[in-house]
């Protein structure tokens, strides 16, 4: 399929929430296949749809070193959090060249659509879990940034544009 090009920050369309997907099809499944060939070439272990300018509350997720356990989600909406939280170093190729270390929960229970449009529950753990919220925060229109400190979040947004200069 295609790599299509990352927006960079700050793209209006990064702080905008994306719309409910209403069914699975052809034309779904051909924009998450561009989201794998992205994702794959970035490398990354998820993009959202907002991330490429497709407005549509679609996620992939690949976590696995072999690259092959593509997880394609429609929807996706936390149904229940742990208490543990996990840190993880965090970023995204809209704002290249910065990271931060994020706390989310350590594992979340998932309801998506899958590509054959069945309704999925599913549990994710540890870096999975990870990018999972991740994917979910960039279609309500938030950035791992934002769980951060004022502080924090100002000194990273500082180096990123430092960084462009």
């Amino acid at each position: 399929m295609t790599v299509r090009p990352i927006l960079a920050w700050p793209d209006k369309r990064l702080r905008t929430a994306a719309q409910d997907v209403r069914q699975i099809t052809d034309n779904v499944r051909a924009i998450w296949q561009d989201m794998i060939d992205t994702m794959d070439a970035m490398p990354g272990v998820g993009l959202g749809a907002p991330q490429i300018g497709v407005m549509l509350r679609l996620a992939v997720v690949d976590t696995s070193e072999a690259r092959n356990k593509r997880i394609r989600l429609a929807n996706p909406e936390v149904v229940d959090a742990s208490a543990i939280m996990n840190v993880h170093e965090e970023a995204s190729p809209c704002l290249s060249g910065v990271s931060a270390k994020v706390s989310r929960p350590r594992g979340v229970r998932v309801r998506y659509l899958d590509e054959s449009g069945a309704v999925i529950e599913r549990d994710f753990v540890g870096l999975d879990a990870t990018s999972v919220q991740h994917q979910i925060d960039h279609l309500a229109g938030k950035m791992y940034f934002d769980r951060l400190s004022k502080v924090k979040r100002d000194m990273l947004l500082r180096r990123a544009r430092k960084m462009k200069v």
